[in-house]
């Protein structure tokens, strides 16, 4: 989930209404090859934000809505006739909780969220299903069925406790992104102040028991530091659910060249994240100027309106803080395969994917909606990349992960009870 300094106001007040202009001049239908390959490949998304959000009055996942443009704010970017339309095969869908709230408190809320997700699977189970293996999703895409998955978005929701992260995995979670905005009690956040050098002992814990549960260690909203201790504690390969590169827009939340080769050797993949401003550094830069009125906002939000009764005043403060994000500017839809390209380069095919944040950044102009990922697939081709090349990176690679992941688990809990 991208809430750049927004943080902790974004968990009440919906960032599809971070406002990006028109369609980009450039965006093009795509040809016939595109949209077979397209069509027939398991497209993947490993982050969307669509569930965790508040929406507009009568917001349903099984009717489509409208994306977001200047004139519609309120407007969204994935629910199930749109996830048909743009072939999304199936997608990991968020479950967030602000860092700032831990304890039992984060805990509830994120159980009450993962009951809400299989509530809409039981609701639709003709077109969903909640998949919990790279079986079941290839058996879903097989059978015409939309792919449900589960990331937990901030380890702070496990409370410090491996039991509360072995019940989120049997209620269906594939990966944990180990921290959000703000450090853990035991890892550094890109978005925060060091405290702890990266991992600490039980941090380490963490990674050993998700390696062993089989669910993707997430290095997403990691410090660097973290990063490079995940590297040297997983021995399963590892996933940056929703970066991009950093060589490309210097934002700490996106990956150096660096840190692509060591998650690429580890096999692993960085799954390119579309925020306007992860893409383009000209946007980066414009967003630093801004921060520290974006910090005040924020901190007034998180410490005067977060609990029960300021509604109200959470929706005017989180719009205000809305506006001056969303000032920033936007980008064109081609940035993201410029990202990927530049992965592609460093790594090779076998470790990109797409980790898009819909529904909780800022998309690029001309990638408003989940009905636009054909283009990515058209860009590619054009570029020459081979049609298994695209596969993989439209879905196969975060398979193979899922895959690997899967395998070590068995192999971990066969050694335990030997």
């Amino acid at each position: 989930m991208i809430r750049t300094l927004v943080s902790c106001a974004a968990a009440a007040v919906s960032l599809s209404v971070l406002v990006v202009a028109a369609r980009s001049a450039s965006s093009q239908q795509p040809g016939a090859r595109a949209l077979r390959l397209h069509r027939s490949a398991i497209v993947l998304d490993t982050h969307v934000d669509t569930l965790s959000e508040s929406h507009p009055p009568g917001w349903r996942f099984d009717q489509r809505g409208r994306p977001y443009s200047a004139n519609h704010p309120d407007g969204t970017s994935v629910d199930l006739p749109r996830m048909r339309e743009g072939n999304l095969s199936g997608a990991f869908f968020s479950i967030y909780v602000p860092g700032t709230v831990t304890g039992p408190p984060a805990v509830d809320a994120a159980l009450r969220q993962f009951g809400a997700i299989q509530a809409m699977v039981d609701s639709h189970a003709a077109d969903l299903a909640l998949c919990r293996t790279a079986a079941a999703v290839r058996a879903a895409a097989k059978s015409g069925t939309r792919a449900v998955l589960i990331g937990v978005e901030g380890g702070h929701m496990i409370n410090n406790d491996l039991a509360v992260l072995g019940d989120f995995v049997r209620r269906g979670a594939r990966y944990l992104t180990l921290t959000h905005m703000v450090n853990t009690d035991w890892a550094d956040s890109s978005g925060d102040k060091p405290a702890h050098d990266g991992l600490t002992a039980f941090g380490k814990q963490v990674v050993h028991e998700l390696n062993r549960l089989g669910v993707m260690v997430d290095v997403s909203h990691a410090s660097d530091k973290t990063f490079w201790d995940v590297m040297a504690a997983s021995e399963s390969p590892v996933i940056a659910s929703h970066s991009s590169c950093r060589a490309l827009s210097g934002h700490p939340r996106n990956m150096t060249d660096e840190m692509i080769k060591a998650l690429a050797s580890r096999g692993g993949t960085i799954q390119i994240n579309f925020h306007s401003v992860f893409l383009d550094d000209a946007l980066y830069q414009k967003e630093k100027t801004i921060e520290p009125e974006l910090t005040r906002m924020q901190r007034e939000f998180a410490e005067t309106y977060a609990g029960p009764g300021n509604e109200q005043r959470r929706a005017e403060v989180g719009r205000a803080i809305d506006l001056k994000a969303r000032s920033v500017g936007t980008t064109s839809w081609e940035k993201i395969v410029e990202h990927i390209d530049h992965a592609v380069k460093l790594v090779g095919a076998d470790h990109v994917g797409l980790g898009s944040d819909f529904d909780g950044a800022f998309m690029p102009a001309g990638m408003e909606d989940c009905t636009m990922l054909p283009q990515i697939t058209a860009a590619l081709l054009a570029r020459g990349y081979s049609e298994t090349d695209v596969r993989k990176i439209l879905g196969e690679n975060t398979l193979r992960v899922m895959d690997i992941n899967e395998q070590v688990a068995r192999r971990l809990q066969k050694s335990l009870r030997e």
